[in-house]
């Protein structure tokens, strides 16, 4: 008992707590820091080395990942200016530079600096980061994890020999050139990359997803993670890379990767971002909404119908565009927020489950939802999907929009969708998608189209209400082509899972009477090829007419001419 003694502890014997004086508590922090190993597990103290801090302070070798600095021809480089710091930001800069120093990854130069201007004349990397979604679907049968977060990551990698003087900058204290790939050089996202894929190739999508300096070692067998992780930090060590140990979670079920929530059962949205949107203030300049957009636009995957809830306040960013901060935009902020908070889970795929699809499409946006059947035998999502139409995709009348909705989400899903043996359930407004059972004469973007949809095994099935009238287009086009073509079918009858033959039949006719009408002539052809030329005295004769579906509507009602073969 002699340390309880010692210790002098406080006693709480109805509530049953002990609790240390202060004093006792700092020195257990204190103690507790010079061991830095305390949170690694003891099967892996082999590799203190990668997690000890005399071991980062040594500069990096040259390897063949070292970054080259090109430049542009003819490129002017200027010093830049010498801001004023408020004492804080000296004490700062003037710590940074002297750890630098005694590591040796800057040095003193004597030749003036350019780094301010480096990023604009250097030629730009254009190696691929990984995508989100790519990341998280190779983690689908994953029971346990343990991830890794490299000390300061760039600066693992040298900057080629005789590229030195590019990165030189000037301090309060002096000239300075790094040694080793500083943050803010434009290529650096891109060679860490590079360098970091090269130097795990073998165990990436196997064992290991890395996106830049965070490493996430998975597995489907909990019995061989240790192996999966004693691997990765065998790498580690040999290649001179260290870890920050506070930064790393080894050996979990559950695990905040990339600001995403990963568990055996799914994916969801980490809890600081949904508090960090809830709480975010009203903004009052374009910067502030390019600010909230940028950060939600991180966590779309989670939120249904993003790009059509999100459109008043992206149309605040646009050039030109007046401020004007009304109900619409208020509406589009709350509801941002409200949806955040509302986040479902999001199951991981199954290959070897039918995949649901449900797309939807509106004026000026698109969205779909990708689901299937979870262990409580109910649909659950397994990705939120939502896009803006380009100016010209805003101009397709129904039956393209509602078509290029589903080519989209098929298109953004193309690592689960492609190729399937069951089909894929395909559920949309399928009244309007019935006109590419007819022949058509496609363009060159239809028959794009056609040739993207034969790789795809799906089914369509008309989803009763979905439909909510005829959206108002924006504008309208038509699609020029050289020479005619002979009519093709976009859908064949066999991927429409009920399909209203009888519906089709009177549509149909409509459509042909329409054709054969001369009288009608003139107006179709303003509204599907001279809108955008036509004069203001016919725009104005023709204002209450509209093409949709290949159909003639006046006053939001269809034009039926009086037929004794569409009476019958």
């Amino acid at each position: 008992m002699t340390w309880l003694t010692a210790k002098s502890p406080l006693i709480d014997w109805q509530q049953g707590l002990v609790t240390f004086p202060e004093q006792v508590q700092i020195a257990l922090e204190e103690e507790a820091d010079l061991d830095p190993l305390a949170d690694l597990p003891a099967q892996y103290h082999e590799f203190a080395q990668v997690f000890g801090k005399e071991e980062f302070k040594v500069l990096p070798p040259h390897r063949e990942y070292d970054i080259a600095i090109d430049l542009t021809p003819n490129a002017k480089l200027t010093p830049g200016p010498i801001y004023g710091m408020t004492d804080a930001e000296l004490k700062a800069l003037k710590q940074h530079i002297d750890e630098e120093l005694a590591t040796g990854k800057i040095c003193p130069v004597p030749h003036p600096p350019v780094l301010l201007k480096l990023n604009d004349v250097t030629y730009k990397n254009v190696y691929p980061l990984p995508r989100q979604d790519d990341l998280m679907a190779k983690l689908r049968n994953a029971k346990l994890f343990t991830k890794l977060d490299l000390c300061w990551g760039y600066n693992n990698v040298r900057i080629k020999k005789g590229d030195e003087w590019k990165t030189a900058f000037r301090t309060k204290y002096g000239l300075f050139e790094y040694l080793v790939m500083p943050f803010g050089l434009t290529n650096a996202p891109a060679a860490f990359q590079h360098f970091m894929n090269n130097l795990f190739r073998d165990l990436i999508d196997v064992t290991v997803v890395i996106y830049l300096d965070n490493i996430l070692i998975f597995s489907e067998d909990p019995k061989d993670h240790p192996a999966h992780v004693r691997e990765v930090l065998s790498w580690l060590m040999k290649n001179q890379l260290f870890c920050k140990l506070s930064k790393c979670h080894f050996h979990v079920t559950t695990v905040d990767y990339l600001g995403i929530v990963i568990t055996p059962t799914g994916f969801s949205m980490d809890q600081r971002k949904i508090e960090a949107v809830t709480t975010w203030p009203q903004p009052r300049t374009v910067k502030q909404v390019q600010a909230f957009l940028g950060f939600v636009n991180y966590l779309r995957q989670f939120i249904p119908n993003f790009s059509l809830v999100a459109h008043p306040l992206h149309n605040l960013t646009k050039k030109e565009t007046p401020w004007s901060w009304g109900n619409l935009e208020e509406a589009a902020f709350q509801e941002l927020k409200l949806l955040v908070t509302q986040s479902p889970v999001l199951i991981h795929s199954n290959p070897d489950l039918p995949y649901y699809l449900e797309t939807d499409a509106s004026g000026v946006a698109m969205g779909a939802i990708l689901s299937q059947q979870g262990e409580d035998n109910h649909l659950d999502p397994v990705a939120y999907m939502s896009k803006s139409f380009s100016g010209t995709e805003a101009n397709y009348n129904t039956h393209n929009k509602e078509l290029l909705a589903i080519i989209k989400a098929l298109e953004e899903w193309q690592i689960f969708l492609e190729a399937t043996d069951k089909p894929i359930q395909v559920f949309t407004d399928h009244q309007n998608l019935e006109y590419w059972m007819q022949a058509q004469t496609f363009n060159c973007r239809h028959a794009c189209w056609r040739i993207f949809l034969s790789d795809f095994n799906f089914e369509i099935h008309y989803c009763p209400g979905k439909q909510s009238g005829k959206p108002d287009a924006l504008s309208r086009r038509s699609d020029y082509i050289d020479a005619p073509t002979e009519p093709e079918i976009m859908l064949p009858s066999e991927v429409f899972a009920n399909t209203s033959q009888e519906e089709l039949k009177i549509v149909t006719s409509i459509w042909d009477k329409l054709r054969e009408d001369p009288s009608l002539e003139p107006i179709i052809r303003f509204l599907t090829e001279d809108a955008d030329n036509a004069p203001p005295s016919i725009c104005k004769a023709y204002k209450d007419y509209d093409w949709e579906e290949d159909l003639l509507w006046y006053c939001g009602k269809l034009v039926v001419l009086d037929s004794e073969e569409l009476k019958d």
